[in-house]
């Protein structure tokens, strides 16, 4: 079988390129909703349509800090920041974030505020039109950022995706409040309101558990499973002793200790953590490398690593761990 390279930098090229274009795509479909919905606000004087078109306007702003996290991903590593800028994708996941947290806090001072100072409502049926596009808009956005996030492991996009979603969810409750207007129960548009806010928290908190657990670098334990199985596939490897991964943007990146015979040379045991971590990047493929570190079998773990307790150049007494 040909050699074939796993490197960081031609596959997060690819796969944060169809990031860039997911964020392209579907700003300018939300960007359109949201000024058709704007025209309609114009003729109808409707403040719940109105918050739902801040809401469009919002969500399609997020794509700001997304496509900005994409193309810092796209630079190569330097000096200062040695494993590239792909957390600059968690920075975005929390500014989209605090964006769903603030079309909450919108929606629940909208809703209060209808029920404190009730407006009257004129044209119901083109407000009903302009909910059904606003849904339909941020339903299709929200389906393809969330397919596209998961095509690449990004929680950002992913969350993104769900924000959309609940944007298309508040449009539907603007045409709910609609109809309740129009049945003679002019509070169905404050009440739907304070139902939308649940809705987006509930979102918020969803998408915010996904954001810190990325940032923290928490990984699903099965992954650190299926390394040691993948690494202990190369020939000659007894076993793997220390196994980290940690989220470097939407990729993962593993550092991993083999336990080897002490009789390889070292061109041999560098031959061993080869193909080893060709193993791991060929059976997991979302990884953006696997750094592979080789132990004699009798001395093998991070537990054989550390420095004991020493003096030296006139310094404290101090170990590394």
């Amino acid at each position: 079988m040909p050699d074939h390279d796993h490197g960081v930098v031609d596959p997060s090229l690819l796969t944060t390129s169809r990031g860039i274009w997911a964020v392209k795509w579907s700003f300018a479909a939300l960007m359109v909703t949201a000024i058709a919905q704007m025209v309609i606000v114009y003729f109808t004087g409707s403040v719940a349509l109105l918050a739902d078109t801040i809401h469009n306007f919002g969500d399609a702003s997020t794509a700001i800090p997304l496509w900005i996290a994409f193309r810092l991903a796209r630079l190569r590593p330097s000096k200062r920041y040695t494993y590239g800028y792909g957390k600059a994708e968690d920075l975005a996941g929390v500014a989209i974030v605090l964006l769903i947290l603030t079309s909450a806090i919108v929606a629940g001072y909208e809703s209060v505020d209808r029920f404190l100072n009730p407006q009257p409502v004129q044209l119901l049926w083109a407000i009903a039109i302009a909910s059904v596009v606003g849904f339909i808009g941020n339903e299709l956005v929200a389906i393809f950022r969330i397919r596209v996030g998961r095509e690449i492991h990004s929680a950002a996009l992913i969350a993104d995706g769900y924000h959309a979603r609940v944007d298309g969810l508040t449009s539907l409750g603007v045409l709910a409040s609609a109809i309740g207007i129009w049945l003679g129960f002019p509070l169905a548009d404050p009440l739907v309101g304070l139902i939308i806010t649940m809705l987006i928290l509930r979102i918020m908190w969803s998408s915010a558990k996904a954001i810190f657990l990325r940032m923290l670098d928490g990984v699903d334990p099965r992954i650190v499973e299926e390394i040691r199985h993948a690494a202990s596939h190369a020939g000659g490897v007894e076993g793997v002793s220390d196994v980290r991964v940690r989220w470097i943007g939407h990729w993962l990146h593993a550092e991993v200790n083999l336990s080897v015979s002490p009789e390889l040379s070292i061109t041999d045991a560098h031959e061993l953590a080869r193909a080893a971590r060709h193993e791991i990047l060929h059976h997991l493929p979302y990884l953006s490398n696997a750094v592979i570190h080789v132990d004699p079998v009798h001395q093998s773990g991070e537990s054989f690593h550390r420095i004991e307790k020493h003096v030296h150049d006139d310094l404290e007494p101090h170990f590394h761990p």
